[in-house]
């Protein structure tokens, strides 16, 4: 990936060279790290309040529901994750992340299962089923409050940050729906093969 970025970072600069427009690149350098900054200044204070909120939930036992209302949901995802197994947990909290829309916090959490997953994987070249179906939930994840959103709306001042909810939420099941039925699908075509 950071090869294709220097590819076209140097294309980019090769051509404003040859058609004698240099200046233009460095404008948009220094005006794309100055709104880069800008907004991660915006988002600081919403991603500070989202999380002083799951804060309040955690210790108000609201996120221990949600992970008791999913570990069944988890159990069914991952059949081949033992239930008392680490990698469970950090499923179980990368999704209620993902739900709650605080990708900020999903991400390594996500990482975190991937690497517990890893230490139930007995080849070390090839990804088990769990590691697909959580790469598969993680990126198709249904997200009930996408907060990461709302706070961008905010920071370019629209006039409903919020509005987005209804749609996410369906897109977001929509997408979720699929990547279950998609690795549904290929787990049981893949069991059909090697049982073959």
């Amino acid at each position: 990936m950071n090869v294709i970025w220097f590819a076209l970072f140097m294309i980019g600069i090769v051509v404003a060279a040859a058609t004698g427009r240099i200046e233009t690149v460095t404008e948009g350098v220094l005006n794309g790290a100055k709104d880069g900054v800008l907004v991660s200044f915006g988002l600081i204070s919403v991603i500070a309040f989202w999380l002083g909120m799951m804060k309040i939930a955690e210790q108000a036992g609201l996120v221990q529901s949600l992970a008791k209302l999913l570990r069944p949901l988890a159990r069914w995802l991952y059949p081949s994750v033992p239930s008392n197994h680490p990698a469970m947990g950090s499923l179980i909290a990368n999704m209620s992340a993902n739900i709650l829309g605080l990708g900020n916090a999903a991400t390594p959490l996500g990482l975190k299962a991937m690497r517990e997953l890893q230490s139930l994987n007995g080849y070390r070249d090839t990804a088990s089923t769990a590691m697909c179906t959580l790469l598969a939930m993680n990126t198709a994840s249904l997200t009930v409050i996408p907060a990461t959103m709302i706070g961008l709306r905010m920071e370019f001042h629209s006039r409903a940050p919020a509005e987005i909810v209804g749609s996410t939420l369906l897109a977001t099941l929509v997408a979720t729906t699929a990547a279950i039925v998609l690795d549904r699908f290929f787990r049981r075509r893949s069991i059909g093969k090697t049982g073959a």
